[in-house]
């Protein structure tokens, strides 16, 4: 073990790469003590005496602890790690104390074409440090490789990278948490709303300037008190880890506005925190607790910011390349791209799954998360031979007492063989239905063909998810997200207008079952305006009056533009960010969203537990849901598989079981009357045993009507086109159904 202090002249140690190292470039003579310390925990930890460092590189030969100044500018002294215990290199610090920023240089070959680059010249982010300090600066020096040499990335760099990088962190966790509670919504109670921790707050007059985009701005009251009062139950947040922002954006004057760039699992990201305090994060989480409202992380796990063989080498790249990431089995100077990014992480090998792990156990733990949304699943459950739904990811998340009981959910597609899996997870997991997505977008635009697989989306997608014991809550239903149009643009623009991107309009999907109604982009029209804003009523109905769980994108609930952008992944602008100036369609679409919500709160048929069949229960004598024609007969084949067909009843009997239980429910009797067909039509109004007369409650050509309003059996109903009504039954012993 040595230690190198800084002074003038000192020599220079050789690395066996053949390369020169980095000098260091102080004038400081104390040498740190150095104990032995543990292999674990990974990371750099302090026991309130001292820091235990701990780094695991199952190829290195040496690892360097450097430490650098409070700004982060000077690197004062370089300690060689002492131990190495199970591939782990370690030792401990007595001096050390929570504030001291560090990073790493680790040696050993650097041999492409075997999967090793190690270049002690580069300064390392610890993979498993709680905080980063400073911006990644852009420069040539980065890269473990000589850019523009004629042997591209087989060439070794021996420039220092560590003015440009940004340096870790020791922290102190300790936190108090005060009052603050586990919230646990139950699955069918949950209704996420997706935002940017960023966009959320940029244009929120309402907070304070200084605390907006940060996580002091999502603890404003103001912000707090729209969720609430909107009546959603979960902030799922994209991502937050500390990300890189990509260096071909910055030379176009654009930034890696959602962040899914990891640089470390462990780390918020640096931007995102007015007072530079990993507090600042959980005094968030505390503050949605008080008001009940759970927090989601977006996270990726799957690739991260070093991109492929000619990327940066910024962390994993250079402790353990042919560890961290897959590798080509025959050309391992090459990596397997399934990501689309450049590289892919191995979660197969033990020491990585540990990380990934121990980062959401620390999130779940430490930070108070409820919940995770993984971003690419489909690459979390891939083994070498494919997808495994048994892999060792997905079972390490299922057997694990603290993850077993958060909310996991799955993005159930990558782009590598066999990556598209919705409905392949095992049980516990919930996944993004982007069949609900489509299918919505494509019915209420009037395609033809699309009632069947309506009605099996609006029950749940039981054809994706009823197996193994899974619940309708497992299909996580959405008609908008961050990737993609906002629910304004759906109906405003028939193609997409990236121009702003600066990629000529090519980036960005082009199916999206978008609709402009007569007008590409904004209009005076009042016409077009209306039926807009009806169509947007009617997939914010369904979403919410569908089995399953609920996705609300931030902003949605009020009508957000993003000017017909539907890829703002690099726009951390207004056109990414949410408006908070409401004209009055706005603040009338607000209205209604809180009152849908309201209604799906209220009811329970509109988030059972239990997947709805259509079968018919002796014992009870009830139908859970039965399906009608504009004449309250039963739909026929012929119907189902008309092309034409775009209107349908929905019964929902409260009568229905409730449980595994054999008992009749309590709950209320609703009729849903959905038409996608352009013209109004009359239907005529079932009768229900135990029933008296239906009473309104909605109508989306028509959200001011007045609730209340009783229709008798047999009566006549005119359902506008392109619109969606509900009404409860009234029992006729003039009593009240339970709703909850």
């Amino acid at each position: 073990m040595t230690t190198t202090p800084i002074h003038p002249g000192a020599p220079t140690p050789g690395i066996t790469s053949g390369g020169r190292e980095a000098p260091l470039n102080s004038s400081a003579q104390q040498r740190s003590r150095v104990r032995e310390g543990l292999p674990y925990p990974l990371g750099a930890n302090w026991d309130g005496l001292g820091v235990n460092f701990a780094i695991f590189s199952a190829h290195a030969t040496k690892v360097e602890l450097c430490l650098f100044s409070e700004d982060g500018e000077e690197e004062l002294e370089r300690i060689e790690l002492p131990e190495f215990t199970d591939e782990v290199w370690h030792g401990y610090l007595p001096d050390a104390r929570p504030g001291q920023l560090y990073g790493y240089r680790v040696h050993g070959p650097y041999e492409p074409e075997n999967g090793h680059r190690f270049n002690a010249n580069k300064l390392l982010i610890d993979p498993c440090a709680r905080q980063l300090v400073g911006e990644l600066k852009w420069d040539d020096a980065l890269y473990g490789y000589t850019i523009g040499h004629e042997d591209g990335d087989l060439s070794f760099d021996e420039r220092d990278s560590a003015p440009f990088i940004p340096k870790c962190r020791v922290i102190d966790p300790a936190f108090t948490w005060g009052r603050s509670r586990e919230i646990h919504v139950p699955w069918d109670r949950t209704i996420f709303y997706e935002a940017h921790v960023r966009g959320m707050t940029m244009l929120n007059p309402k907070v304070n300037e200084a605390m907006r985009g940060t996580f002091s701005g999502l603890s404003d009251p103001a912000v707090l008190d729209h969720l609430r009062n909107l009546g959603v139950s979960s902030l799922e947040l994209m991502p937050i880890h500390a990300f890189a922002d990509d260096r071909h954006l910055q030379e176009k004057g654009l930034h890696n506005y959602w962040g899914y760039n990891t640089l470390c699992f462990f780390a918020p990201h640096p931007a995102y925190m007015a007072t530079n305090t990993i507090s600042e994060f959980k005094q968030m989480v505390a503050c949605c607790h008080a008001v009940g409202i759970e927090v989601i992380l977006d996270v990726v796990y799957n690739h991260t910011a070093e991109g492929n063989e000619m990327g940066p080498t910024l962390s994993w790249k250079g402790i353990d390349n042919a560890s961290y990431y897959r590798l080509m089995p025959e050309e391992k100077r090459y990596y397997i791209n399934d990501t689309g990014t450049g590289n892919t992480v191995n979660l197969s090998h033990p020491r990585v799954l540990q990380m990934v792990t121990d980062s959401l156990r620390y999130w779940a733990d430490e930070m108070r998360v409820d919940g995770f949304r993984f971003d690419l699943a489909t690459i979390l459950g891939r083994e070498p031979h494919g997808f495994d739904e048994g892999g060792g990811f997905l079972d390490s998340c299922r057997q694990d007492p603290l993850l077993s009981q958060c909310k996991l959910i799955a993005e159930p597609w990558d782009c590598g063989p066999g990556g598209y899996q919705v409905g392949g997870f095992p049980p516990g997991w919930a996944e993004w239905n982007d069949k609900f997505r489509d299918n919505m977008r494509a019915f209420w635009k009037g395609d033809e063909g699309q009632l069947a697989e309506f009605a099996t989306r609006l029950t749940g997608s039981a054809d994706l998810f009823n197996h193994r014991g899974r619940k309708p809550y497992s299909s996580v239903n959405f008609i908008t997200a961050h990737d993609g149009f906002t629910l304004r643009d759906l109906v405003t623009y028939s193609e997409k207008h990236n121009e702003a991107n600066g990629e000529d309009n090519n980036d960005g999907h082009d199916d999206n079952h978008s609709w402009n109604h007569g007008v590409e982009g904004e209009t005076d029209d009042p016409e077009i305006r209306e039926l807009r804003m009806r169509q947007i009523r009617n997939m914010l109905a369904t979403l919410m009056f569908s089995q399953g769980t609920p996705m609300l994108l931030a902003g949605d609930e009020f009508g957000r533009t993003q000017g017909g952008n539907n890829n703002a992944y690099c726009q951390d602008s207004e056109i990414g960010w949410v408006n908070w100036e409401l004209d009055q369609e706005g603040r009338d679409l607000l209205a209604f969203t809180r009152h849908i919500i309201a209604l799906r709160r209220r009811y329970p048929m509109l988030h059972r537990s239990r997947f709805l069949t259509g079968d018919w229960n002796d014992e009870l004598e009830v139908r859970d849901v039965t399906w009608l024609t504009p004449d309250a007969e039963e739909m026929d084949v012929g119907t189902w598989e008309a092309d034409h067909s775009r209107a349908i009843g929905v019964l929902l009997d409260g009568r229905a079981q409730p449980t595994g239980i054999r008992r009749a429910g309590s709950h209320s009797t609703l009729l849903m009357i959905v038409n996608a067909h352009h013209e109004p039509i009359t239907w005529t109004l079932p009768e229900v045993s135990s029933g008296r007369h239906w009473v309104f409650r909605l109508n989306t050509a028509a959200p001011a009507s007045r609730e209340g309003e009783h229709f008798d059996f047999g009566s006549t109903y005119e359902v506008e086109g392109r619109s969606m009504v509900m009404l409860e039954l009234v029992r006729d012993d003039n009593g009240a159904i339970r709703n909850g």
